[in-house]
C-alpha cells in the first residue's frame, strides 16, 4: 500500500512539474483540459459529449490535425464547443506548415481564433471577415504586391463587429502589430503562445528549435470578454500547403483582480483596443499599426504646459544673447 501511495504521489508530481515547465514565466497556472486539444484527440466529432467539432476539409489523425491538405481550394477549421470564462489565460499552439511549394508558392496559412461564433464559413483563412473578439494569423502568402513585409508573417486583430478584415491586404489596416518568422517546411517542432492577462495581449513563437520564446507582439488596452470559443482555421486557394495543428493547449493564469474588476459582467464585455481609434477611423491607414487616442483634457494641459515653458526658455536665452551684443557692441564705440 505505502509502495502504491508512494508511486502515485510522484506521478502527481511530476505532471505537475511537466505541466509547469510548458508555461512561459512559471507561474502556477494550470492547464484546463476542457478547451485544450491534444494527442489522440479524444472528444473531437460531432457528438454531444464532444469537445471539439471540425468542419470542411479538417482530417483528424493519431498524430496531427490536418486543416486542409496540400490542394488547391481547401478550407478547414476545428473549434472548441465550451465557451471559455477564464479572465486570464494563455494559449500554446503547436503547429506545422509544410508542403510540396517552392518559396513564395504556397499559401494561405493559419488563424487562430477566440471568438463570439464559430464554425462561421468565409474569405479569411476559411471563417468570417468579420466577427467579435480576437484572431492570430499566421499568414504564408502575401496578396499585397506593394508590401515591403517579409512572410510568413504573424499579426492579431481585436475585432468588434465593425471592421471586415482587408485580405487583399493581408489586414495590414486593422492589425495590432506583428513580426515575421520562418514557420514553414521545418525539420522540428513550431510553437505560437497567445496570452492575455489583465488587459495586455501578448503573442511570442518559438520557431527556432531553442526551447525559448521570442516576443512577436506586446499590447496593452486590450478588453477582451469571457465566454467566447477558440478555434483554428487554414485555407487554400491557388496555391496550398498541409496546415496541421499537433495541440492547442490553454492555462488559466493565476492573476489577483480589484474587487472592481471581480464585481464585472465579463461576458458583456465589447472586444476593444483602447490604443487604436475607432476600426472605422482605422481602415485607411497605410501602416496599419498603433495609434494614438485622442487627446484628452490633461493631455492638452500638459502640451500647452511644455509649450509655454519653451516659450520662456527661448525668451530667457534670446534676452541673454540680446545683453551680450549690446555689451559687446559698446566695447567697440
Amino acid at each position: 500500500v505505502l509502495a502504491f501511495r508512494g508511486s502515485a504521489l510522484l506521478f502527481v508530481l511530476l505532471e505537475l512539474s511537466l505541466v509547469c515547465c510548458d508555461i512561459t514565466d512559471g507561474n502556477a497556472e494550470h492547464l484546463k483540459r476542457e478547451h485544450s486539444l491534444t494527442k489522440p484527440y479524444q472528444g473531437v466529432g460531432s457528438s454531444p459529449s464532444s469537445q471539439w467539432d471540425f468542419s470542411g476539409s479538417t482530417l483528424v489523425t493519431s498524430s496531427y490535425v490536418r486543416l486542409t491538405p496540400d490542394e488547391r481550394s481547401k478550407q478547414g477549421s476545428i473549434w472548441n464547443t465550451v465557451p471559455c470564462y477564464l479572465k486570464d489565460w494563455e494559449m500554446h499552439v503547436q503547429f506545422k506548415i509544410h508542403g510540396s511549394g517552392k518559396k513564395s508558392l504556397h499559401g494561405d496559412g493559419i488563424a487562430l481564433w477566440y471568438t463570439k461564433d464559430r464554425l462561421h464559413s468565409g474569405p479569411v483563412f476559411s471563417n468570417s471577415a468579420v466577427f467579435h473578439g480576437l484572431a492570430v494569423f499566421i499568414d504564408t502568402y502575401s496578396n499585397d504586391d506593394a508590401t515591403d513585409r517579409s512572410f510568413p508573417y504573424i499579426s492579431a486583430m481585436v475585432n468588434n463587429g465593425s471592421v471586415s478584415y482587408d485580405h487583399g491586404k493581408d489586414g495590414r489596416s486593422s492589425e495590432l502589430g506583428g513580426c515575421s518568422a520562418e514557420i514553414r517546411n521545418r525539420d522540428h517542432d513550431t510553437y505560437l503562445a497567445i496570452r492575455y492577462s489583465k488587459g495586455r495581449l501578448t503573442v511570442m513563437v518559438d520557431v527556432d528549435d531553442k526551447n525559448e520564446w521570442n516576443e512577436c507582439i506586446d499590447i496593452g488596452g486590450v478588453r477582451l470578454p469571457t465566454g467566447y470559443f477558440f478555434g483554428a482555421s487554414a485555407a487554400t486557394g491557388d496555391l496550398s500547403d498541409n496546415h496541421d495543428i499537433i495541440s492547442m493547449k490553454l492555462y488559466q493564469l493565476m492573476v489577483e483582480h480589484t474587487a472592481e474588476e471581480e464585481n464585472l459582467d465579463w461576458t458583456k464585455i465589447e472586444p476593444s483596443v483602447s490604443l487604436l481609434k475607432s476600426p472605422k477611423d482605422n481602415i485607411d491607414d497605410p501602416t496599419g499599426n498603433f495609434r494614438g487616442t485622442p487627446l484628452t483634457g490633461w493631455k492638452v494641459f500638459l502640451l500647452l504646459l511644455c509649450a509655454l515653458l519653451g516659450i520662456v526658455v527661448c525668451a530667457v536665452v534670446g534676452a541673454v544673447v540680446f545683453q551680450r551684443r549690446q555689451e559687446r557692441n559698446k566695447r567697440f564705440y
